[in-house]
């Protein structure tokens, strides 16, 4: 079973959730799955949009390769985080990429700039 790390009260990262997760996720109280996955990934769980949502929690897929976590558009997908209903877990396939995401999110949240959290994740060696 892929673990699954609580960042803070309002997000979790993880890589790709499995079947055997999807009721453990609700019972825990997360509310929404942002999947950070493209499409053409090998290892994608089938469906996993309709079975998230049967549960009754929100899903979005924002797919999203690591090189691209450095462009200026990626600030969508933290207005996204911002408006998704809290807790939040947010996955891809080893957790690289939601572990960039979640850190930079928090940063921001703080008041750091893009660029110099961006920095951080680099220097983390995370993207």
């Amino acid at each position: 079973m892929n673990i699954v790390r609580k960042i803070n009260d309002k997000l979790a990262i993880a890589g790709q959730i499995t079947l055997c997760q999807l009721q453990q996720i609700a019972d825990e109280g997360y509310k929404s799955v942002l999947n950070l996955r493209l499409p053409d990934e090998t290892g994608l769980l089938a469906d996993e949009q309709e079975k998230i949502e049967l549960l009754g929690l929100c899903y979005l897929n924002f797919p999203i390769k690591p090189e691209d976590i450095n462009h200026p558009p990626t600030l969508q997908i933290y207005e996204t985080i911002s408006e998704l209903p809290k807790p939040i877990l947010i996955h891809c396939d080893n957790s690289i990429r939601s572990a960039a995401i979640a850190l930079l999110y928090i940063a921001i949240k703080q008041g750091i700039t893009f660029e110099k959290a961006l920095e951080k994740i680099v220097s983390l060696s995370l993207i």
